[in-house]
């Protein structure tokens, strides 16, 4: 997944025109601004902290949130989702590196919060995302991902159904992640480097 949060339109339209199928947007004010302008065809995807009050603005912009990080968030998404008439797909965002600096529900909480999702008839759950450690580099990220990918499937046996995504790694921890069987990486700096919003692509 192309990561363009802090690119300009330009990149959302280099990443479909190169065969990549998602891009991950940070936050649902800039998404609002970039995706009236964007051609693109490609699924857009939230990937930062959502607050519950920008849950009806987000289920209108976005075809997949990644970040449902408690019931909570859960629970509004599922009620605007089903204003429109709309089945959201979600992941769940799990706090596997029990970094007290990030969102997502607890490991423990996990299979909790995935049978209350489960339950809401607006929410389609996909699977799991979780984001590494702010500190100890790739060292910590692995751990975090391991025990994403044995939550993962913990909770495919216990719940009985498949969930086939694992979003996990990003630009510095991508080989950490695909050895640990991420599904999905949000890779922004190595595709695009920096902030370029006066850049052309």
């Amino acid at each position: 997944m192309a990561v363009t949060k802090s690119q300009p339109v330009a990149a959302i339209e280099y990443a479909c025109r190169f065969g990549l199928s998602a891009i991950g947007e940070n936050r649902v004010q800039e998404a609002a601004a970039k995706r009236p302008e964007s051609s693109a065809t490609i699924q857009w995807e939230m990937i930062g902290h959502l607050q519950s009050n920008k849950a009806r603005l987000a289920v209108s912009l976005f075809d997949r949130i990644q970040s449902v990080d408690g019931m909570k968030l859960a629970r509004a998404l599922n009620r605007c989702a089903g204003e429109v008439g709309k089945r959201m797909p979600v992941l769940i965002q799990v706090n596997a590196g029990e970094d007290p600096r990030k969102f997502g529900v607890s490991l423990e909480e996990a299979q909790e919060t995935l049978e209350v999702v489960l339950s809401m008839s607006n929410l389609r759950v996909d699977g799991l995302m979780t984001i590494a450690p702010f500190t100890g580099g790739r060292s910590a990220a692995r751990p975090a991902f391991d025990r994403l990918r044995a939550l993962r499937d913990k909770l495919q046996k216990s719940a009985g159904l498949d969930l086939p995504v694992l979003s996990m790694g990003m630009t510095g921890d991508l080989e950490e992640a695909i050895e640990a069987g991420s599904t999905c990486l949000r890779v922004g700096m190595a595709l695009f480097g920096g902030r370029r919003d006066k850049q052309n692509l």
